[in-house]
Order: structure tokens, then sequence, then C-alpha cells
């Protein structure tokens, strides 16, 4: 099986813990650009693409044939391939492709149809990667938790309840979180964060994923939280 992955240099170094190249006759190719031509993608190819979201026109570029997993964090599968414009697309699968959360025990996925579930087992199978099937929604469900939890973290902050430090050991002790709110907002990345929760926002229009406005800040300025 050869397969390919579009990511930048960090989500590609995930990629390769989450998956070594071994011999079993899984190989892959990594390209970071959103520059591909029909030459790079054979039909029997599996695509890792974690910037189709940024892009959903380049879904017309996979065959019908193709099984290619996309990052939907931040957006449903739907609702990319009606940006797309592709009317029959390819065998499309949603995945959890947020830093720190990519590389889990278990990949959490979504369908766009039901009859992909054969290839995402058979895919899985080749990798001997686990998967859970969750509703085809923006922010799937890992994301949306821990990015509700950080947004409600920021809110304590902003209100002067607790300091870093405090909310970051309450959470891990507390619930036996294997990290803060503050610690996963930097791991994530401030940006990613920022885009899950107006994007599930956008989606179900619930008080608690708006952006706080301290979280706001801190994307504007492109900082991370000082722990």
């Amino acid at each position: 099986m050869r397969i390919l992955v579009l990511a930048g240099p960090e989500m590609a170094h995930e990629f390769r813990q989450k998956f070594p190249e071994s011999n079993n006759g899984v190989r892959y190719t990594f390209l970071q650009s959103h520059n591909i031509i029909d030459e790079q993608l054979e039909p029997s190819d599996v695509v890792f693409d974690f910037l189709l979201h940024e892009q959903p026109e380049r879904l017309s570029l996979y065959a019908r044939e193709q099984v290619v997993f996309c990052n939907t964090a931040t957006v449903q599968l739907a609702a990319l391939v009606k940006a797309s414009g592709v009317e029959k697309p390819c065998t499309l699968i949603g995945f959890n492709g947020l830093p720190s959360l990519f590389n889990r025990p278990v990949l959490e996925v979504s369908l766009y149809n039901k009859r992909s579930e054969s290839a995402l087992i058979e895919v899985c199978n080749e990798l001997g990667a686990e998967f859970l099937v969750v509703e085809d929604r923006a922010g799937l469900v890992t994301p949306r938790i821990i990015c509700m939890i950080i947004n409600e973290a920021c809110y304590t902050l902003q209100e002067q309840t607790a300091t870093i430090e405090d909310i970051d050991l309450g959470m891990k002790l507390g619930t036996n979180y294997p990290k803060g709110p503050f610690e996963w907002a930097n791991l994530i990345g401030i940006e990613n964060v920022y885009n899950v929760l107006q994007a599930v926002y956008n989606d179900t229009k619930e008080e608690r994923y708006k952006v706080c406005p301290l979280l706001k800040t801190k994307f504007l300025r492109g900082e991370k939280f000082e722990l």
C-alpha cells in the first residue's frame, strides 16, 4: 500500500510517530504543498490530506477509486464536499488531524458515506490502527470537548479566579487528564483552538463554544500562554 501524506512539517512528524514505516508493504510519500499534479496520485493510493479543508476545490483532483482521509477538525465532510463542487467524490473519510491529538491510540474518524466503512477497516487493518467512527460534525468529538474546556479555562483566567498554574494542576488532579487546558492549548495551537471553537459555534450557536475574549486576543496576537 502506498500512502501519500499532505501535511506541514509538524503533522508529518506526528504522522511518522503514529504510523512508522515498516516492512509490511506500506510505504509513504510526504508532500507539504497544496499543488498536486495527477501523476503523483495513482488510483491505488491512500491519501492523508491534513490540508484539504484549506482548499476544498482540490477534492476534484482525487480519483473516485481513491481513499482520502482529510482533516475535519474544523469542517463537516458534507460542507467540504459542498464547497468543492464535486458531485460524486472519492471515498472520503474525516479524521482528527490536530497537533497532539492525531497521535493518540485511537484514530477518530467520520464518514461521508456509510459505504466507506469497508475501506476504512481495510486501511486501518493495514496500518494496525484502532479507530472510532463519530458523527460527521464540525469539531468531531475530542477537539470539540477539549477546545470547550480550554475556552472555559480562559474565562476563569480572564476573571482572575485562578492562575494558569492552578487551573492546569486542578484539571490534571481533579479529572486525571494528561494535560491541563493551557498546556493543551499551546500544544494544539491557539489558532487551531480558535478555529475549532468558531466552527463549532457556527454549527451549534451554543454559548459554551463562543470564543472567550482572552483566547481571541491570544489568537490575534499570535501568542501562547506563558506556563
